[in-house]
């Protein structure tokens, strides 16, 4: 059975929890149960390990929480969500980066709550709920 999930973490909490530096953010992300992540996170992650001084080490702990982290593929109506949300934001002059674009877009197609350390960017997004942790 597949974890019905409420939160879908940003790539900025993914770091944190890499960090493991922030116990308040891992004993909040303990208690909240299957906690999702977007495919576009894990790319992020990845590339940042790849171009770190430490990648072997930092490959690592991205696989460790891989294996703890749902991370969910960028499916065509999160492209659909994502788009909306992009020509949504250019119109009202707001941009966004685009990644973040895609993960407003892969949570509210799925009608989770961004779990982010980036509230301003995030809040700008219509119909999206957002959480700091």
């Amino acid at each position: 059975m597949i974890p019905r999930h409420r939160h879908l973490i940003d790539t900025d909490v993914a770091i944190e929890l890499l960090r493991k530096r922030d116990l308040p953010l891992r004993e909040r992300w303990r208690a909240a149960g299957p906690v999702a992540a977007s495919a576009v996170s894990l790319f992020e992650l990845r590339f940042g390990a790849a171009r770190s001084t430490e990648a072997a080490r930092n490959a690592l702990a991205v696989d460790e929480l891989a294996a703890a982290v749902d991370f969910l593929e960028f499916d065509a109506d999160a492209a659909a969500h994502a788009g909306d949300i992009r020509a949504d934001l250019a119109r009202r002059g707001t941009p966004i980066g685009a990644y973040d674009v895609m993960i407003a877009g892969h949570a509210r197609s799925r009608g989770l709550i961004v779990v982010t350390r980036n509230e301003r960017e995030f809040h700008r997004v219509e119909g999206l709920r957002v959480e700091r942790w």
